[in-house]
């Protein structure tokens, strides 16, 4: 017996029946019993879930039917994001690298018995803020410790030994060069704190107007029904939305933006106080 045989006297042995005086007619009892072809069909009919669903969004339409004052708001908070993402991902980038190059610096710098050797990589890590501090003191030490023209040694007297003239002088430098240090770190990162400031009012702008829209229907129209005063609603939430979609991220890694600099700029100070430190006990 073959699988399709089995199959059709199972559905002939399985199936219900129903007595015929059930049906004055005489029609058969088959005949109403449901078939998967009857029930996707009813299905289709009553637009059940074979069917698309109705009243999505439109966004696209959305903008596209919007007046001038909406569309202008839109665009603004949309370059307002998009600059703020872009300064995002740049200072990821370049944090992750001024983490990586600080690591090695410093790491070079521990294990190195002469400022030369230390200078002499310094052209490799050039994104580290601790390298642009140490070439500014190293670049006062050089000045510093320099001997005056025709002050050399004679061969039977050695050569004096090297000696600071002023420690508080290569502290200034090393200030200075941080403060250049931290000001290259914040760079781009105040667009963040505007962009989380002044989106939300920009997006209040558009919320206003779309508002204003929906009265100005109704009393056009006479009419408060949702077909009128849905658009300028739809309108007034599109615009508040979008300005929350800008800010809220800026807000986020403007905060931990800034707290990195903190840290970096503590982490200057502590190189900084290392650097004197051996400049004083090698040259005073």
């Amino acid at each position: 017996m073959g699988l399709t045989e089995f199959h059709g006297m199972w559905y002939r042995f399985m199936r219900p029946r129903f007595p015929s005086s059930a049906f004055p007619d005489g029609s058969d009892s088959e005949a109403l019993l449901p078939t998967p072809g009857a029930f996707v069909l009813a299905l289709q009919l009553q637009g059940g879930p074979t069917s698309a669903p109705e009243g999505a969004a439109d966004f696209t339409q959305l903008i596209l039917g919007a007046g001038p004052v909406v569309k202008a708001v839109v665009v603004i908070l949309l370059l307002f994001s998009v600059v703020s993402w872009a300064i995002v991902l740049y200072k990821a980038f370049a944090f992750r690298r001024i983490e990586d190059q600080s690591r090695t610096f410093l790491d070079i710098f521990r294990r190195s018995s002469k400022f030369s050797e230390v200078q002499a990589v310094c052209n490799s890590l050039v994104a580290s803020p601790l390298v642009g501090m140490f070439q500014a003191g190293y670049a006062e030490l050089n000045l510093q410790l320099r001997q005056p023209a025709g002050t050399q040694a004679s061969p039977t007297t050695p050569a004096p030994r090297p000696t600071l003239k002023s420690l508080a002088a290569v502290d200034r430098a090393l200030l200075r060069a941080s403060s250049m240090e931290v000001n290259k770190l914040e760079k781009r990162v105040p667009f963040l704190a505007t962009t989380a400031s002044i989106t939300p009012f920009i997006g209040l702008l558009g919320t206003v107007w779309g508002i204003m829209t929906a009265f100005s229907a109704i009393g056009q129209q006479g009419s408060t029904d949702i077909s009128v005063v849905a658009p300028g609603i739809a309108e007034a939430l599109f615009t508040t939305a979008i300005g929350l979609f800008a800010a809220i991220p800026a807000v986020y890694f403007y905060n931990h933006f800034t707290t990195k600099v903190k840290v970096y700029a503590s982490e200057m100070d502590d190189f900084a106080l290392e650097f004197l430190n051996i400049a004083e006990r090698n040259f005073t």
